[in-house]
């Protein structure tokens, strides 16, 4: 159809522009990454934030959070290897990534992260066991060695649980998929945040209240870092947030917020009731699923629609060609 334009000359009346697919094929190929990588995001946060639990509860005097802190994290990292491991499809992989040591590749320095730390929360976590051990013998000198090991290996396991909670976050803002690469400011913050906040929660369910003081505090601050990161990927983007309130994503980071919120409302009610808070320390695990699941779904979705692609990209170049005028 068409009509006289003002000059009296035709106007093409052109119908929107529906936003499918080019020739058949997806404007951006999704991730390739299944939900695997989806809980290697969780477990390696968990490990970071048990941490940092297993250091605050070793330099405060409190033996229950210090161990549940260390061998939470073991467990958690190792989960996270086999997670790695399991999407690359061979182990040998892996082993050819620390062959080089590349700084402006987040999945390089990744691996890198991951091989300090594990065996520094390995060896912290064995050195929970020396009370096990004869005093005599060759063991006995296990027993004595252990402790003070334990003791270094913890501190440098701590020390890199920020840079093993937040890469992650930087690797999957540093792909081309719309609402991962918008959100380049929140993920690392959000991921600190849930690291923070499952941490706590280990705390919560596995340590006495009479030291879970360190767990609480860590909880309220993980979860200011979760909320408001979360708040501003499904806020401040535009129309690349929507992925992230729609659908499968919108449900789990709509659930995590509640978890988290019901978990610190909890820890810090709960004080001297162990069940409540050992109720809060779960919520706020399941929280950090929720949360990195619905960000990983939320990437995805965005990856699969042409329109958030696409539409962002125009955007870009009417703002360029009006500053331009």
């Amino acid at each position: 159809m068409s009509s006289r334009g003002k000059g009296g000359g035709e106007q093409l009346n052109v119908p929107p522009a529906e936003f499918t697919s080019y020739y058949g094929r997806p404007v951006l190929k999704p991730p390739v990454w299944r939900w695997d990588i989806a809980a290697y995001l969780f477990t390696g946060g968990l490990a970071a934030g048990s941490s940092l639990l297993a250091a605050g509860g070793q330099l405060t005097g409190r033996p229950a959070l210090r161990r549940a802190g260390r061998v939470t994290a073991l467990a958690a990292v190792g989960a996270s290897t086999y997670f790695l491991v399991n999407d690359l499809g061979r182990p040998s992989r892996f082993h050819h990534m620390l062959r080089v040591a590349k700084v402006t590749s987040p999945m390089s320095v990744g691996t890198w992260i991951l091989s300090v730390f594990g065996p520094a929360a390995g060896l912290a976590a064995i050195a929970e066991a020396a009370p096990l051990l004869p005093e005599r013998g060759v063991l006995g000198l296990g027993r004595r060695l252990l402790p003070p090991a334990g003791h270094t290996a913890g501190v440098v396991a701590a020390v890199t649980a920020p840079a093993l909670a937040t890469y992650t976050g930087v690797l999957l803002a540093d792909t081309a998929v719309p609402s991962w690469h918008e959100a380049y400011p929140e993920l690392p913050a959000i991921f600190a945040g849930s690291a923070l906040a499952s941490g706590a929660g280990v705390g919560l369910v596995a340590a006495p209240c009479a030291q879970a003081g360190p767990a609480r505090r860590l909880a309220v601050a993980g979860a200011a870092m979760e909320l408001w990161g979360s708040h501003r990927v499904e806020n401040r983007l535009g129309l690349l947030s929507e992925p992230y309130t729609q659908g499968t994503p919108g449900k789990l980071l709509r659930a995590g917020r509640a978890l988290t919120a019901a978990g610190v409302v909890g820890a810090l009610v709960g004080r001297r009731s162990r069940v409540l808070s050992a109720l809060s320390g779960g919520a706020l695990i399941a929280a950090s699923v929720c949360t990195r699941f619905g960000i990983f779904h939320g990437g995805v979705a965005s990856a699969r629609d042409p329109r958030y692609t696409v539409v962002p990209q125009r955007e870009r170049a009417d703002r360029r060609a009006a500053d331009q005028v």
